[in-house]
């Protein structure tokens, strides 16, 4: 790693452009989310992908594959919006329960999800434009399908993930 070539100024400005980017968004979103509906970036993923699915209901794992999160943290959180009403955990398998969108919880995503949708259209599907927005989700499916084809082929299935 140490003989890997440093990145070209252009390349250099380009990756910290799409952090900032990133992060500027993110963040902006993040606030949004908080301040107006009182729900976290994590809580809305959950209940975005909840509320996705044919039945509401997914198991614990599979939340954690959709979400990329760990084990322990994905734990936590649930049962932090448990508590809050959001979702309710269903045993199913000790180690992974179902969990359930409750009225709570799918009302809350029915609440934010279209101002949070006018956010994201505002802020990066207007300002992209259809020609770029294209490029940038064809740029997109190639930088996963290369990180996925390096745990793949590179990482050990234990440490797949963090290699």
């Amino acid at each position: 790693m140490a003989n890997e070539p440093w990145l070209d100024d252009d390349e250099q400005k380009a990756w910290r452009s799409y952090l900032l980017m990133r992060r500027t968004l993110e963040t902006h979103l993040s606030r949004h989310l908080q301040r107006e509906f009182g729900l976290s970036e994590s809580d809305f993923e959950i209940l975005v992908n909840l509320s996705e699915s044919e039945t509401g209901r997914m198991r614990a794992f599979e939340l954690g594959e959709a979400t990329q999160w760990e084990k322990s943290r994905m734990s936590h959180h649930l049962s932090r919006m448990e508590k809050r009403g959001l979702i309710r955990k269903e045993a199913c398998d000790a180690r992974y329960p179902e969990i359930v969108l409750t009225d709570e919880g799918r009302a809350a995503i029915e609440a934010c999800a279209p101002a949070h949708a006018g956010r994201v259209r505002e802020f990066f599907v207007d300002v992209l434009g259809k020609d770029r927005m294209s490029e940038l989700g064809k740029a997109a499916d190639d930088v996963i399908a290369a990180v996925e084809e390096h745990e793949q082929t590179t990482c050990p299935p234990e440490v797949r993930g963090f290699c």
